[in-house]
This record gives structure tokens, sequence and C-alpha cells, in this order.
């Protein structure tokens, strides 16, 4: 029997962002500067205007983003999306279900980096909390991470971004287990039935086929106050 897989083609996350328009403390409106360890993301930019900052360790860029733009990036790159005019992209995302357990590491200052709950108290969302609240917890984190963001990008020499991938990693090092559990049921067995498909094809076997479904959904959740904007998500892992 050929293994199942119910999700996205290749085990990807999609979301419907539209950006943040809040101007930050160097007059750039915006989302939340920050870096993803083991998942590569991809922009399909739908209407507005805007770009993305990176930095990586082979230094800062900035990709305009209009109308048809498909832009990405691997782990390990630092992003910060910029808002010039109602940006409105579908974020593609590797490995569906790791950047919601946390695949994510905000620029915060170096002070916010020692533990996981120094960390998850500066960047928490109090998600029962009026839009209100909620809104302001957001912008207040945003805030902090292009704090930690800009000492990043003016900083001489490699060790300062060193320095954040070691604080990421050390961070993010207690779920591992549960990210590798949720790789192994969603990437991996999305390419584990593409070799057994090959297989039973190579042996003329195409019962497979018989198999097809077709499956539809709307968002599960809209306008959550995300790292970029407000995002309308699907059913996660």
């Amino acid at each position: 029997m050929v293994s199942g897989f119910e999700g996205l083609p290749g085990g990807v996350a999609v979301s419907h962002l539209c950006v943040y328009d809040w101007p930050a403390a160097d007059g750039v409106s915006g989302g939340t500067p920050h870096m993803h360890l083991t998942c590569s993301e991809a922009y399909v930019v739908t209407g507005g205007r805007g770009a993305v900052q990176t930095l990586t360790a082979s230094g800062y860029e900035v990709t305009p983003l209009a109308p048809g733009t498909v832009a990405r990036f691997t782990p390990g790159t630092i992003h910060r999306l910029v808002d010039e005019g109602d940006l409105r992209i579908t974020v593609l995302m590797q490995n569906s279900g790791l950047p919601e357990a946390g695949d994510a590491v905000l620029t915060l200052p170096p002070e916010y980096l020692t533990d996981p709950e120094t960390y998850a108290a500066a960047t928490r969302i109090p998600v029962d909390a009026p839009k209100e609240e909620q809104e302001r917890a957001a912008r207040a984190r945003r805030d902090l991470a292009v704090e930690g963001y800009r000492v990043l990008r003016e900083a001489s020499g490699p060790e300062p971004l060193a320095a954040f991938h070691r604080a990421a990693a050390a961070l993010v090092r207690p779920r591992l287990a549960q990210w590798r559990a949720r790789w192994e049921r969603g990437a991996r067995a999305a390419a584990v039935a593409t070799g057994e498909q090959l297989d039973r094809l190579e042996r003329g076997d195409a019962s497979h086929l018989a198999d097809a479904v077709v499956r539809a959904e709307q968002p599960s959740v809209y306008g959550k106050f995300g790292m970029c904007g407000r995002l309308d998500v699907y059913r996660g892992d």
C-alpha cells in the first residue's frame, strides 16, 4: 500500500498576508525582522508594493516586491518585509507545521535571547485578549526586533551575526525532537509517497491512481497577528 499523505503538495504551508503598515523607529513601515532555521520561504506578491530587506553572511540586500514577483530565500536569511502601499502576499513555507512550531527567531537584542522563557515573554501575543491588546503586543515585539536588527545590519565584521545564529540555535534546541516528528509526518512523508509511487510505476502497477481525491478548504483563521502582518491561515499540522 502506498503511504498516504493528505497535506499540500510537497508538504508546504500556505497563508495570505497583508503586511503591517505600522512605521517603525527608523521610519520604515512593515513587519518584524526574523530568521527561520530549517525552512525555506517564498513570497508570491498578489497586490500593492514593497520590498524585503535581507541580511545573511553574504551581506545586506533589498529585493523590490510588486504584483507577480516571486521571491524566495533559504534558512538563515534574516528578512524584514517593507510595506510601500497595501502590500499583499501569498506565503509558501517549507515543512508545513515547523514554522507554526517555532521555526523562527526574531532579531531581538541579545539580552532577550538568553533562554526560551525570556524570549517567549518578549514575543508572546495574547491570543485571547481584545484585538487592541494583541495589536499593541505585535507592534511592541516588532519594534524590539527592529532594534536588534538594525544593530546586526550596521555591525562591522561577522561576529555579531554569528552570535545571533548561535543564540537562535540554542533557543530552539529543546523543540528539535518535536520538529523532527512534524517533518517525518509532513514533508518527509510526502517525499516517501512519491518514491513508492515511482516504484509502483516501474513495476507497471498504476493502481494508486484509482485512489485519487480532491480537497478544498477555506482559511481556518482570518486576520491573525503574525510576524510580518495580518494573516489568513489554513489548518495546520
